[in-house]
Formats: C-alpha cells, structure tokens, sequence
C-alpha cells in the first residue's frame, strides 16, 4: 500500500514540476521580443496573402472577411512598429510557413475553396496564439508583453470563428 502511495506522489510530483516549468522541451528557448515581431509581422503576411487569394477565388462573405483580418493586421502591424523601434528590434524578412500556407486556399474551386480558406487559418492562428502565450511566460519587453496580453483574446476569438465557419461549411 506505501508503494502505490509513493507511486502516486511520484507521479503528482512530476507533473508539478512538468507545470512550474512551462511544460518547455529541453533545448527550447523562450522567444524573445524580435522572435515574436517576426512572428506576428509573418501573421500580417499570412492575413494579406488570404486576402489575395479570396479577389481570386472568393465569394462576397469571404473578400469581406479578408478584407476585415487584413486591415486588423494592418492596425496590428502599425501598432506593432511603434513598439518595434522604440526597442529597437530589427526583424528579418523571408519566406516563412505563413506565406507557404496561402498556396492551399488556390489549389480549388467553389466549396472546397471555402473549406481549405478557412482551414488554411486555424493553424496559422495556433502558432501564432502559442507564440505570443510562450513569450509571455518569460517577456522580456513590458510594451510587447502588455501588447501581446491584448492580442491574445482577440486573436482566439477570430480562431474561434473560423473553426465554427468551417465547421458549418
């Protein structure tokens, strides 16, 4: 009986030490404020790549909601180059999995266009919720971090929306 006892509290114990620090990998660092700079102004990209594609391909309902998350990440982008220069970050540009994924919603036509549309965003979405929820157990920039504090529900409500749409699709 002691021994499931001390088995147990193994167990417990290994799990709050899973917890208290950050559930992180070993060798995974914390993201500092150019990381999620980058991250975020890749997330822009991704927004004003969807709405690209919707003047292509996409019906009214979805040029008006790209339209809407590419003007919100404009907003978002500006907001951001404030912070960025008063920190003085220098964030690098090139090809990221964001720009990649704005390929899929072009690959077809009529429903299956709205499907992949709406899909192609829930996992850019994901990382970059994860992101910013990773730099702000260790922020090493106040301005960022209260930034990235206000970010976070706005950006998992639009998450939230585009699982329900897809989900009605």
């Amino acid at each position: 009986m002691r021994v499931l006892v001390a088995i147990i509290l193994m167990f417990i114990s290994t799990a709050a030490l899973a917890d208290s620090t950050g559930e992180r990998r070993p060798g995974e660092r914390v993201p500092t404020a150019t990381d999620v700079i980058n991250g975020l102004y890749a997330f822009s990209r991704f927004q004003q790549g969807l709405l690209e594609s919707t003047d292509l391909k996409g019906n009214a309902e979805m040029k008006n909601l790209a339209a809407l998350r590419a003007e919100e990440a404009a907003k978002r982008d500006k907001a951001l180059k404030d912070i960025q220069e008063a920190i003085g970050a220098e964030p690098r540009v090139g090809k990221t999995t964001a720009s990649t994924g704005v390929a899929e919603p072009d690959n077809s036509d009529g429903p299956a266009y709205v499907r992949t549309f709406y899909a192609a965003q829930i996992p850019e979405y994901e990382s970059t919720i994860g992101l910013l929820e990773h730099y702000l157990k260790a922020p090493d920039n106040v301005a960022l971090a209260a930034f990235a504090r206000d970010q976070l529900p706005v950006l998992r409500s639009q998450m939230k929306d585009a699982e329900r749409t897809m989900a009605d699709k």
